[in-house]
């Protein structure tokens, strides 16, 4: 028998404490239909008896408190809701409790932003780790020690994982169900949720909106430059010569800045509106191409994809229904 904990911190999701415990839950009557026997004792774990979430509409009662926990063989660490740093002050009594358990031999997950509780820990540094896309920046910040992954979905390195965006979390749930018991189980799991089993990536739901909580000015010129002129072929020299900063000096201060290289921003800025366009018109991939300064088919396509991972095809038809009804 597996324990499972279900950590219910302050300020966490809902819904993130409830999909593993209903996932988990799920195959041991799949085992139990199957003529085996239940593998998950799943409890849900607290620092108090009641935690009461989304600002109170909610109450979540502990099966277990920390202080009475024993032989954890994996803890869960939902998504965390608003603040996150305030989210994190909540729950310190956690983190040394998730501490010790990960240094008594239990494995560790966190969903969606969870990571930033589990970075916390400090269990992260040196690691790779997946989150929201739209936090990573944030993430970066505090976390400067950890190696966040742009697009991933689930991260694993030596017993400590990590999830994607909002319901991407899913796929993690279901890498541990095959990890912990089978491969058939797993995919009957996929089936009965109608979960993409072998989804690896978030990058297709990615929105790039740069990074500007920074108080570099000639930093933020370039880059208020590069996203109103998308239809131009924009050099960094043009683009420190703007800046009145000296080439060298420019590369650096716009990376640390901005977490991107001057080409990656303009590139993830161009696809972003190529993105825009596939969703939101007819036009045909080349008048997309040219019209965020491409003239290289095979360059853009493969830089789209790179970012987003889907084709441009893809990506207009899984996104703009009348395009796909016109191709």
């Amino acid at each position: 028998m597996k324990n499972v904990a279900i950590l219910v911190p302050e300020s966490s999701v809902m819904q993130a404490i409830a999909d593993p415990q209903y996932c988990f839950s799920a195959v041991n009557q799949f085992m139990t239909l199957s003529g085996r026997r239940p593998l998950f004792n799943v409890q849900l774990v607290a620092a108090k008896a009641e935690t009461k979430l989304n600002g109170g509409s909610y109450s979540v009662h502990a099966d277990t408190l920390i202080h009475e926990t024993q032989n954890i063989d994996l803890i869960f660490i939902p998504a965390l809701f608003g603040d996150m740093s305030q989210a994190i002050a909540a729950n310190q009594e956690l983190i040394p409790w998730i501490v010790a358990q990960h240094n008594k031999g239990a494995e560790v997950a966190s969903l969606c932003v969870g990571a930033f509780l589990l970075a916390s820990t400090g269990l992260l540094n040196g690691k790779k780790c997946s989150t929201h896309w739209g936090f990573t920046s944030e993430f970066r910040e505090m976390f400067p020690e950890v190696d966040v992954q742009d697009g991933s979905i689930v991260t694993e390195e030596n017993g400590i994982y990590s999830s994607g965006g909002a319901n991407s979390y899913w796929n993690l749930l279901l890498h541990l169900v095959e990890k912990y018991t089978d491969r058939d189980t797993a995919i009957l799991t996929s089936k009965y949720f109608a979960i993409d089993i072998d989804r690896s990536s978030q990058s297709a739901f990615a929105m790039f909106k740069g990074q500007k909580d920074h108080n570099d000015d000639a930093v933020k010129k370039a880059q208020e430059y590069i996203e109103k002129n998308v239809e131009s072929r924009i050099t960094v020299d043009e683009l420190a010569d703007k800046a009145m900063v000296g080439r060298r000096s420019f590369e650096r201060r716009f990376k640390q800045a901005t977490n991107n290289s001057v080409l990656e921003y303009i590139q993830r800025v161009k696809i972003e509106a190529a993105k825009r366009s596939f969703e939101t018109n007819r036009k045909n991939i080349n008048e997309v191409m040219f019209d965020v300064g491409y003239t290289d088919t095979k360059a853009f396509r493969s830089t789209f994809k790179k970012i987003t991972g889907l084709t441009p095809i893809e990506y207009r038809n899984k996104y703009n229904k009348l395009a796909q009804k016109h191709v």
